[in-house]
């Protein structure tokens, strides 16, 4: 598993499952998180009990749908397949968590420690405002807001057509850098890309960004790569002893 390398305080936790350990069998192999790619169900209840004692919380696992969606977590409120790209908490013990296996976790806090997002940012979110959406719940100066960008698909993997490129240049004219032609199409740097929009926004503090989904096999799922294939989790949260 993966520990968020930033200067959030020490009472913000991170963790970040790659796709070893656990018991899901190939092609999910190992440690599938996601309900709804055809692992078995016993696998996927079993991978996901070990990662709720890991963080010794119960997780809320959302229907992610490409959205721009987010879902406030109420103390209390378990919401279970809510429709939603993002959560977040400003309550202690109850982690934000968000699926991948190519598309952008990004976890969010404020430098108080006192409030915590993580959004699923697959191309369509990024264009349709989930980060902005997330970032709205945070209504201290963008100055005092840090982002942690997880593993993703990089920049030499991820091929896209002229309409995402369209739809990111549209948005801003600071995108068109973050496409590159590719044959008769381009590859993408979805990290710039939020990296564009959290700049916008007067974000600063972002780190992370230097993983690969796709070249690194060994250790991430990538559906680019496999197609059918399982997930990890990206997770934040308050803790409070």
């Amino acid at each position: 598993m993966i520990i968020a390398d930033w200067a959030a305080p020490s009472h913000v936790k991170t963790l970040i499952t790659t796709r070893q350990g656990g018991i899901s069998q190939a092609p999910f192999d190992c440690n599938n998180l996601g309900g709804h790619v055809g692992d078995n169900p016993h696998h996927v209840a079993h991978n996901r009990k070990i990662l709720s004692e890991k963080v010794k919380h119960d997780i809320v696992w959302l229907n992610q749908t490409h959205s721009s969606a987010v879902l406030p977590l109420s103390h209390g409120v378990i919401h279970e397949r809510v429709n939603a790209d993002a959560s977040f908490s400003d309550v202690p013990n109850i982690p934000c968590c968000v699926m991948t296996a190519d598309c952008l976790p990004l976890l969010v806090t404020n430098c108080s420690g006192t409030k915590v997002a993580a959004i699923h940012g697959g191309w369509r979110g990024l264009a349709g405002g989930i980060i902005e959406n997330t970032l709205s719940h945070f209504q201290e100066s963008p100055s005092q807001i840090m982002v942690w960008l997880g593993p993703a698909i990089g920049p030499r993997q991820f091929e896209v057509g002229q309409d995402v490129v369209d739809i990111f240049v549209k948005r801003d004219i600071n995108n068109k850098s973050c496409f590159i032609p590719h044959h008769k199409k381009y590859l993408a740097d979805i990290y710039q890309l939020a990296r564009n929009i959290l700049q916008v926004y007067g974000v600063t503090q972002v780190s992370g960004g230097n993983y690969c989904t796709v070249e690194q096999q060994d250790n991430f799922f990538s559906y680019r790569r496999e197609g059918q294939t399982g997930r990890m989790a990206s997770l934040i949260w308050i803790e409070n002893n």
